[in-house]
């Protein structure tokens, strides 16, 4: 283990999903994943439902270039969420963003359609926030959700996510304005959440 833990690139296992490290083959999964109309609408990388329908589901070089840097990135933890009943690939999480002098970063998740619906998104945002207040000593840990995702909006409560605020009309998707909610957890309500465990 490093002097500093965010070089380190665990792996976490749950119960139903594990996390760890990517590498440059995961490119053609994470390919395949943000390919899908759902997950570019959710994570706002498409502005168009004809965007998100459009894209081919192919690696190209870049894919393949920043998933294989992912495990030397000095200042984010980018992890793999593995589907333990099928080992396969269904989505990403990452804390990114960090302010060591605060001790704080943002957090997001991905999880495709073979990942849905099954509590694997909620599982691995518990693991990565977990390990963000046991392993990384952070304070605070933040994000945005899109108002049109409750889903994910009630995924992130379950794990003790807060919302905080509403900034309105910050996305627009096929051509409606769409509000982001601004949501975090403190490193004590974890404690607090947890304090059985």
């Amino acid at each position: 283990m490093t002097s500093d833990p965010w070089l380190d690139k665990p792996t976490i296992e749950g119960e139903r999903v594990l996390l760890r490290p990517f590498a440059a083959e995961d490119a053609a999964d994470m390919a395949r994943i943000m390919s899908d109309p759902e997950v570019g609408r959710l994570t706002g990388s498409e502005t168009t439902s004809e965007d998100a329908a459009a894209s081919s589901g192919e690696p190209d070089e870049r894919t393949h270039q920043w998933y294989g840097s992912r495990a030397t990135a000095p200042d984010r933890l980018d992890l793999a969420v593995v589907d333990r009943a099928s080992g396969d690939v269904v989505g990403e999480v990452v804390l990114n963003l960090l302010d060591r002098d605060i001790r704080a970063c943002n957090f997001r998740v991905l999880i495709g359609p073979a990942g849905r619906d099954r509590g694997l998104g909620t599982e691995a945002t518990r693991l990565i926030v977990r390990h963000g207040f046991e392993r990384l000593d952070l304070h605070r840990i933040s994000l945005t959700v899109f108002a049109f995702n409750p889903r994910a909006q009630r995924a992130y409560e379950k794990v003790g996510f807060v919302r905080e605020g509403v900034r309105r009309h910050a996305f627009r998707f096929d051509g409606e304005w769409i509000d982001d909610i601004d949501m975090s957890i403190l490193e004590d309500e974890w404690r607090a959440l947890n304090a059985d465990t």
